[in-house]
């Protein structure tokens, strides 16, 4: 861990709408000072006017998966796996990551099911050996429709690095699938299933979800409960999803459908979040609610890359440009402060005296933005 590191001639983005030019003083991994203007100290890295962010935080990432499985019926040697996610993790500028890991799916001999425990093993292995830049925590994806779920969920529930904990329900006709016909094409497609595949597989996830989805909802929020996880609902459409998720105390909304259930959600103390693809291509692929409609609103507080990591800084970026009354410092604590206060992290996510060092270097290249260094506790690591 570096010592001492002073930054200068940075446009810092801080909190309460500022951006201000100035200098920072990081000692020990830990944000020491921040002034205006600039340090005239030989050894002070001159950032030449660009951006100095907190390093972004991320509460839910698929990414890692289609490194461990990258084509049909290829495994990936799990280590080099974990690295390679992790490369693409801090060169989206995320500091800090939960590597969402789907526990359950909506068939069996899935392959995510397969290479679960490997999955989490060779997180932990590869961060205990020093060999990862970004800070990676887990996040359990829980479908609680899959017969076995709480086999999964129990040996996991322990783990100190576990820190969120989204209930899923992906029956035909619910939640982010309401149009059951947009159900049959994205399945599928995904599956390659005829249409006699498809009225079966689609029968089939209707008989499993009344089977087990109350019971394993319930299993697992106690589970939750009993080992004080945060809880986030998941692909909430209704009135009466958003009041299950608040009486079973649940702390973020994943992607709720309709702008009834983000109002009610926020109303009810959750925080609101969508995906960067969505605010980056300007609608959801599911034809749901679009986070830009949300963030106009107001009910829009936490930004997740979901499936492409890059979104995460761009949406950032195109967020005040879009939206009126959002500036720069609001959207950047959508993927920075915001998340990581919302599970407990209050120890970064800002750039504030006495916080971790967790940064992010920024240029404008013909408004597009450039990740030009990244520091985790103020040491760099890309």
């Amino acid at each position: 861990m570096t010592a001492e590191l002073i930054i200068t001639n940075a446009r810092i983005i801080g909190r309460n709408d500022e951006v201000a030019s100035g200098n920072m003083v990081v000692r020990d991994g830990v944000i020491a000072a921040l002034d205006e203007g600039a340090s005239n100290l030989p050894n002070a890295v001159d950032f030449g006017g660009d951006y100095l962010m907190p390093g972004l935080v991320e509460l839910h990432t698929d990414n890692l998966e289609k490194h461990f499985a990258p084509r049909p019926g290829v495994r990936w040697p799990s280590r080099l796996a974990v690295q390679a996610h992790d490369a693409q993790i801090a060169a989206a500028g995320i500091t800090t990551v939960l590597d969402a890991v789907a526990v359950g799916d909506v068939r069996d001999g899935a392959v995510r099911m397969e290479i679960l425990r490997e999955m989490v093993e060779a997180i932990d292995m590869s961060q205990s050996a020093g060999m990862l830049r970004a800070n990676h925590l887990l996040h359990l994806r829980c479908e609680i429709s899959f017969a076995s779920l709480l086999d999964l969920v129990q040996p996991t529930a322990g783990l100190d690095w576990l820190k969120l904990v989204s209930i899923m329900d992906h029956t035909p006709g619910q939640r982010q699938f309401v149009s059951q016909q947009k159900y049959r094409q994205y399945y599928q497609g995904k599956f390659g299933l005829s249409d006699a595949e498809m009225d079966k597989f689609m029968a089939d996830q209707i008989a499993a979800a009344a089977a087990n989805g109350a019971r394993n909802r319930r299993a697992v929020v106690e589970l939750c409960r009993a080992n004080g996880l945060a809880l986030a609902s998941h692909d909430d459409a209704t009135a009466e999803h958003v009041a299950e998720a608040a009486s079973d105390g649940m702390v973020v909304a994943e992607f709720p459908t309709t702008f009834e259930a983000a109002e009610m959600s926020r109303n009810s103390g959750m925080k609101v979040m969508m995906g960067g693809p969505n605010v980056v291509r300007g609608g959801s692929h599911s034809g749901n609610i679009s986070a830009r409609a949300l963030a106009e609103k107001g009910h829009l507080d936490i930004i997740s890359s979901d499936y492409v990591p890059g979104s995460l800084l761009t949406s950032a970026f195109l967020l005040p440009g879009q939206v009126p009354g959002i500036s720069l410092s609001d959207a950047v604590a959508m993927v920075s402060a915001n998340p990581a206060e919302a599970i407990g992290l209050h120890d970064r996510g800002a750039l504030e005296p006495g916080r971790r060092a967790d940064m992010i270097r920024v240029s404008l290249v013909q408004d597009t933005p450039v990740v030009r260094a990244v520091w985790r506790e103020g040491e760099r690591v890309m």
